[in-house]
């Protein structure tokens, strides 16, 4: 299950049933549980816990100093849950004193080839990240998010459940759920239909998310007017509780 050219240090704590590759290194704070699978060459270090079921791809680095140079040697910590995919050559960062001090990954993430998550994000479950798909720090996404290929977030965006960034999409404000953003630079060109529809929502359901999309960026209202009218919905449309979340919750803006 470890293969004998991996380097495990002292202190790191790897539950029954982890497999390590060769040349890998786990650091002395880094704790694996059961059923994960870490490729060769992966590099895993910092205050890191990861879950179970995992499969870690080949040159990955996790759980490294983050990318900030306010950063100065704080114990920070990377978080990560169940069953995810992490592809080759991908990067996570620990958190920072100012940002929580811990980046967290949740459960059943596909992360593709080159993809980085920096430090203080946090990420739901049940997303994907095209190749080379980047989160600047402190990014929020929530469940079932789509990266394409190369988009990205800038620092302190919120990405709302059941979003999609198009490819090359590179946002530097939030995107509420359900929104879908293409085009250079990137715009709101309405809801995520297809991937609604592959999760099980009801055509009622995306009638009733298309026309809040069309109350937020369609009909000339203000965000507190549409707000309101979004409240009024929410009794006999729960599903856009999400929706209504993710607007009155944003900090930088929604991207228009």
């Amino acid at each position: 299950m470890i293969h004998p050219t991996a380097i495990i240090e002292e202190g790191a704590q790897l539950a029954g049933g982890v497999q390590v590759g060769p040349y890998s290194l786990i650091g002395p704070g880094v704790s694996i549980d059961s059923g994960t699978r870490v490729g060769p060459h992966v590099v895993l270090t910092g205050r890191t816990r990861i879950g179970r079921n995992n499969r870690i791809f080949q040159f990955c680095s996790l759980g490294e100093a983050p990318q900030d140079k306010k950063y100065s040697g704080e114990d920070t910590e990377l978080v990560i849950g169940d069953n995810n995919t992490i592809r080759e050559n991908c990067t996570f960062s620990r958190g920072t004193k100012q940002g929580g001090g811990v980046t967290r990954i949740g459960d059943d993430n596909w992360v593709m080839a080159y993809s980085h998550i920096a430090h203080d994000c946090r990420m739901g479950s049940h997303n994907i990240m095209a190749n080379g798909a980047t989160l600047a720090g402190h990014v929020t996404v929530g469940d079932w998010v789509i990266f394409a290929g190369y988009s990205g977030a800038h620092q302190f965006c919120q990405i709302g459940d059941h979003a999609f960034l198009g490819m090359y999409g590179g946002v530097s404000q939030d995107v509420p759920a359900y929104v879908m953003v293409s085009g250079q630079p990137p715009r709101p060109r309405g809801i995520n239909t297809e991937g609604l529809r592959r999760r099980g929502f009801g055509k009622s359901q995306i009638r009733n998310i298309r026309e809040a999309y069309k109350l937020i960026y369609l009909r000339s209202l203000s965000r507190e007017e549409a707000i309101e009218q979004l409240q009024e919905r929410l009794d006999d449309q729960p599903e856009l509780q999400v929706m209504l979340d993710s607007v009155v919750g944003s900090s930088r803006g929604l991207l228009r």
